[in-house]
């Protein structure tokens, strides 16, 4: 499609519906009119975790509210809006399929074009709508559901270089805050907790550091975290807040030099990229991302991470990779479905494991 896109993006894979309008010109930045988005935190806080059922029904409950109040924010009709994008997978199947079933109402109500878009490429194409970076680009897409590297070679072009074989970083860090008695959603507590604490005290591991290749593992570091609360609370009949503290320090020390180190190996692997990106809900952690873009400026390569807002999920994200598919004439139609599982690289053998989105893409 040529001229002014203005397309209306729906999320709704996981625990946060969204909607958002973006508009863009052809070869120009994108941006953002409005951009809605509402989390589910405290519902699922009593059950330590995300409940699919319980998802799927909020969401459900408040998206056709969320795309009123983008319209009205960005000051549109549907009538202004040139195209729906939506998240059709990968994620938890019944919120998946709430935001696939509301976009294709509005779409047949309306005559407008339909574009599913996968979660994943959202985030790895949102450098393109903050910093309107060129293809080709490293990216790191580091979050609760997913952690791999792609080399972004176009909209719809990826080569996958490495991913988590079992627990994805933002999944570790949820588990590591419920061990310690922290609130959910686990990153910011973790994160919070660890700038008081002592990242030296405790000897964690950092899995799969020394092996060959992008792969990552963190399953296991959640373990020794596990293990080393357990030897103080049989030692000492409990632990302290700075015990707690400097056990986040080092888990989370831990996690920065096995991305580092392999964001290092990535770089390496990937020569001409224009610029190494992170994006996802664990990008939006301050210490993490320190580490990472000292590894690109080690490598020489510019560094790039969406605002905070932008890392975890968000419909403008949806709404601009909509438009990248558009651009490329691409276009779905009312046989469109909710995928619970969706690979951006389908040439790369699937990933082991699986984690609050499912097995990974």
């Amino acid at each position: 499609m040529d001229g002014i896109l203005t397309v209306l993006g729906i999320e709704s894979s996981c625990d946060d519906s969204a909607a958002a309008v973006v508009r863009q010109a052809p070869g120009g930045r994108g941006e953002i009119l409005a951009s809605s988005v509402v989390g589910q935190a405290a519902l699922h806080a009593d059950f330590g975790g995300v409940v699919p059922e319980i998802a799927a029904r909020a969401h459900v409950e408040v998206l056709d509210h969320l795309v009123e109040a983008a319209l009205a924010e960005a000051g549109l009709g549907l009538d202004e809006i040139d195209a729906l994008a939506v998240t059709a997978g990968p994620g938890l199947i019944g919120g998946v399929l709430a935001g696939v079933m509301l976009a294709k109402g509005i779409a047949a109500a309306r005559g407008l074009p339909l574009v599913g878009v996968n979660h994943l490429a959202g985030h790895a194409l949102t450098p393109r709508l903050t910093d309107g970076l060129e293809f080709p680009y490293l990216m790191l897409l580091v979050s609760g559901g997913h952690c791999q590297f792609l080399r972004v070679e176009g909209a719809d072009a990826f080569s996958r270089l490495g991913g988590t074989i079992d627990d994805a970083p933002g999944e570790a860090f949820d588990k590591v805050a419920r061990l310690l008695g922290l609130p959910q959603p686990g990153g910011p507590a973790v994160e919070a907790e660890a700038a008081r604490g002592d990242p030296a005290r405790f000897a964690l591991p950092r899995p799969l550091i020394d092996r060959q290749g992008c792969d990552l593992s963190f399953s296991g570091l959640k373990t020794a975290v596990l293990r080393a609360r357990d030897a103080m609370v049989a030692e000492h009949g409990g632990i302290t807040r700075a015990d707690r503290a400097d056990l986040c320090a080092g888990f989370q020390a831990a996690v920065g030099d096995v991305l580092a180190a392999k964001a290092a190996r990535a770089l390496a692997q990937s020569p001409g990229m224009s610029a190494f990106a992170v994006a996802g809900g664990v990008a939006a952690n301050a210490a993490l991302r320190a580490r990472l873009k000292a590894v690109a400026q080690a490598a020489g390569v510019p560094f790039m991470a969406p605002p905070l807002a932008l890392c975890t999920d968000n419909a403008a994200m949806i709404a601009w990779a909509g438009i990248e598919r558009l651009r490329l004439g691409q276009c779905d139609d009312m046989t469109l479905a909710a995928r619970p599982r969706w690979p951006l690289d389908t040439s790369a053998p699937a990933l082991i494991g699986s984690g609050k989105r499912g097995a990974k893409g």
